[in-house]
């Protein structure tokens, strides 16, 4: 019996449905400040990978909309050559971390790094832009990552300013936990399955085989009916903060400034605030 995946894609669109929610809450708040549109590819060349639900909703996706044809394999060639990018940059990564450069440099550093995204077109815009991950969707709004706030260098939020937070953790773990159940459900015989995160391209590029994702096969004694994991509840996505824009000597809300293109300097208060307070340590830059 084929591989299906459709109750756990149902239930990733309905967090993706949320996500645009979210989006738009945003955005109505501060309409001025989120500059997201057409034309705008700021958030097509960003380093981050996605979650096994959502590359297996890429993949699936993609393989019914370019079935063959020139463009998939022009798809694919860009595809491939972005993999090999990120993994030139990941392996720049492992040996700076070998030499003692600290996590927060290299995901600063990794931060101001752009690949162009396989699936944008030449006209600039997004051949599955209906299907894209929840980093694209969140892309142009604040968001909260590891206590400190992070957006885009190209919006008009502006340092020292407090603005409604996403607070990605969350919807993280909720991909995670999606994750977890689709590996159980088709009866995964790989403990880390959930676990796996890939690049976009390479989620193109793969060929999700019942054996890749260790699925037994009909006559394998193995093979009997899946669990599910208990799904994750959910969570609250919003936080308050106050942001400050750090001095990396590049002009505040350039790609090239360190607060606004790389890491940030916004740290949040603790889980009772309401506000959050402005990092007074000297730590945050």
């Amino acid at each position: 019996m084929p591989l299906t995946f459709a109750p756990y894609f149902e239930k990733y669109q309905a967090l993706l449905g949320e996500v645009d929610a979210v989006f738009a809450k945003v955005k109505a708040a501060c309409p001025e400040a989120v500059t997201c549109g057409l034309g705008c590819s700021d958030c097509c060349h960003a380093l981050f990978d996605v979650s096994l639900v959502e590359a297996l909703y890429l993949n699936v996706v993609f393989n019914e909309r370019f079935p063959k044809g020139p463009e998939r394999e022009k798809i694919l060639d860009l595809a491939d050559r972005a993999d090999r990018a990120h993994y030139k940059l990941k392996r720049k990564a492992v040996k700076a971390g070998e030499k003692g450069v600290s996590t927060e440099q290299i995901l600063a550093d990794l931060a101001r790094e752009r690949i162009r995204c396989p699936l944008l077109g030449d006209d600039d815009r997004c051949v599955l832009y209906d299907c894209r991950p929840v980093t694209c969707r969140l892309y142009g709004v604040p968001l909260e990552i590891g206590g400190k706030a992070h957006t885009c260098g190209k919006s008009g939020f502006v340092p020292g300013g407090a603005y409604p937070t996403v607070k990605v953790e969350m919807l993280q773990d909720r991909l995670f936990a999606l994750s977890g159940e689709l590996a159980a459900g088709i009866g995964s015989s790989y403990p880390l399955l959930a676990d796996m995160l890939v690049p976009v391209s390479m989620a193109l590029l793969t060929e999700y085989t019942p054996e890749y994702l260790g699925v037994p096969g009909e006559d394998d004694p193995a093979s009997e009916t899946p669990g599910v994991v208990d799904e994750a509840p959910a969570a609250p996505v919003f936080a308050r903060v106050e942001n400050d824009c750090g001095s990396c000597g590049e002009a505040p809300g350039s790609a090239a400034c360190a607060s606004c293109g790389g890491s940030t300097s916004w740290v949040l208060g603790g889980p009772d605030d309401s506000r959050a307070k402005p990092d007074t340590s000297g730590k945050g830059d």
